[in-house]
């Protein structure tokens, strides 16, 4: 507000300056001129008093009349003067005035002290969000969809304004700014006490970096995740106390490789952290044998990292034949037919068309089908608007980048529980991994489910907390019960219980419960306000423990006291 008030004053300087020279010259011209009396005799002039009152108005409405009495000669040629002088001057004034409401740092600094006022205002717990482009785009669509407020900056206004289209349950405030400036980041909450945590998902990668050393600076008790593709700028990230840092090219060559070695842990791992509403993601299984992987930047060497150890075959096309030496390299975009051929299209049983070209990737897919019919094809989109046609291609596997960040994020963010988790499915064998996974489909609809914590204590569980505190033994299984018939199981699973460092994954249903307990579940959201109304309802939570309903009237508490 004060920069506001500050640049008004220091751009309407010069106008109202003006206007005090030309309002002081006319009430000083009044009490100069000699007016006239009634009986035509020679008058004083004008005091300061009724000299000021009459400009005040005469300047802004041309005037009501001559006071105290009629005006001289001389006075009136005064006061037309001082007419077309102020009227100058006023127009100047209003001129300049619109000038400055028309000026576009000007209105940059008013949307930013309104952006300003609203995050100071806001009372629910928040993300803060840095970037709006399509990973940021599926985070807010996925933290609107679980209930969660969030504020946006974006250096880009355009993607600022599309965002505002949106047709979102709640007014997120956004700001068209530079994340990397922490005055921006303190703009928009980052010391705010209900902001959760930070999200550096620009397209920029010192933005990101520049981000996560301001938060883990100014705020270091919130998390903050960051997206990095370079891994010197991931180093640097992880040297600040950076919380969780993501590489999308690394994480899907993570994701493809443990797909090869071991598809029924990737199935459960896709599960887990898909985007909860989404289509429950397809069983994929690749084969070994020989694989040709197009592209050797990044992400190709991502893959080739990742793929090497599981015993595949590989041989890299690259238009530069900078491919690794211990493999063969031909080199070529992979479009070509001849290029292919020369890789060994014809034995090879997967191929990854992974250059930062979709047009190219689409062209080096469809050749290799058509060399090779039985090819699992692995392509990489590089922008959401290709979408449509990634998806008449009907490819094998398809590495959406922004998607893997958003999933990530949100799995992350929503349920801190599940790293730990997941952690333990990495280790877990095939057969375990595959009863859970249909465990997890069965209770799902067809869509992937809401994966969320709760931890009993009084702020989330109350009425099992006073419970336990009291001694009164309480199982999950109960917890589990259906509150509108206790006959029923809720359709949910228990993932693991967190007690202290312990983690218990997959608890079974006679699991004794204890105070500050923190659970870890998966299920649809019916299921999840249920088993919350166990947790915090102290009568839901009778009714689920003894099948007995308790009388919640005064009357009915007196007529049926609770034995």
């Amino acid at each position: 507000m004060d920069s506001i008030f500050f640049l008004v004053l220091r751009r309407m300087r010069v106008p109202l300056i003006v206007l005090i020279v030309i309002y002081g010259v006319s009430i000083l011209g009044l009490t100069l001129v000699p007016g006239i009396t009634p009986e035509g005799h020679r008058a004083p002039p004008l005091s300061f008093f009724h000299a000021f009152y009459f400009i005040s108005y005469t300047a802004t409405t041309i005037g009501f009349g001559e006071i105290p009495t009629a005006f001289s000669d001389g006075q009136r040629l005064w006061v037309a003067i001082c007419i077309y002088l102020t009227v100058v001057g006023w127009s100047y004034s209003i001129l300049t005035l619109l000038a400055l409401l028309q000026d576009r740092l000007f209105q940059k600094t008013l949307i930013a002290s309104r952006f300003a006022r609203r995050v100071r205002r806001m009372r629910s717990p928040f993300y803060l969000v840095c970037g709006c482009g399509e990973t940021g785009s599926l985070i807010f669509k996925s933290l609107d969809r679980l209930g969660r407020s969030f504020v946006v900056i974006e250096r880009d206004e355009q993607r600022v304004q599309e965002l505002d289209l949106e047709d979102f349950k709640t007014d997120a405030p956004t700001l068209a700014a530079d994340a990397s400036l922490p005055s921006n980041l303190l703009r928009a909450g980052l010391a705010h006490p209900s902001c959760l945590g930070v999200l550096a998902v620009t397209d920029n990668e010192e933005a990101n970096l520049a981000v996560t050393v301001a938060a883990n600076l100014l705020n270091p008790a919130i998390p903050v995740i960051a997206r990095a593709r370079s891994p010197l700028i991931a180093t640097n990230m992880r040297a600040f106390g950076t919380s969780h840092v993501i590489d999308p090219f690394d994480r899907f060559a993570e994701y493809l490789s443990l797909a090869v070695a071991a598809p029924e842990r990737y199935h459960l791992i896709e599960i887990l952290t898909g985007l909860p509403g989404s289509p429950l993601p397809e069983e994929h299984r690749p084969p070994g044998g020989h694989w040709i992987v197009c592209g050797y930047g990044r992400f190709g060497k991502a893959i080739v990292h990742h793929l090497a150890p599981t015993g595949i075959d590989l041989t890299v096309i690259d238009p530069e034949s900078h491919g690794p030496e211990e493999l063969v390299t031909v080199k070529g975009l992979g479009t070509e037919s001849a290029t292919l051929v020369a890789a060994g299209i014809a034995r090879a049983m997967g191929i990854v068309a992974g250059s930062d070209n979709d047009v190219n990737n689409l062209a080096i897919a469809v050749t290799a089908k058509q060399l090779n019919e039985d090819l699992f094809v692995v392509v990489r989109q590089n922008q959401s608007a290709s979408g449509v046609l990634f998806e008449k291609f009907e490819a094998d596997f398809t590495m959406v980048q922004s998607r893997i960040v958003a999933q990530e994020c949100i799995a992350i963010l929503t349920t801190p529980l599940l790293a730990g988790f997941l952690g333990q499915v990495r280790k877990a064998d095939e057969a375990w991994c595959r009863d859970l996974s249909r465990r997890l489909e069965s209770v799902s609809g067809g869509a992937v489910p809401l994966v969320w914590g709760i931890t009993l204590n009084p702020t989330e569980g109350l009425a099992v907390y006073h419970r336990l505190q009291h001694g009164k033994e309480t199982s999950l299984g109960t917890l589990l019960r259906d509150n509108a018939d206790r006959q029923n199981r809720l359709p949910a699973v228990v993932l693991m219980v967190r007690r202290q460092a312990r983690e218990i994954a997959l608890p079974e249903d006679d699991f004794a419960l204890q105070p500050e307990d923190q659970i870890l579940l998966a299920s649809r959201s019916l299921a999840r306000r249920s088993f919350e109304l166990n947790c915090r309802n102290a009568k839901a939570l009778h009714y689920v423990c003894t099948g007995q309903e308790q009388p919640s009237g005064w009357l009915w508490q007196r007529l049926f006291p609770e034995p």
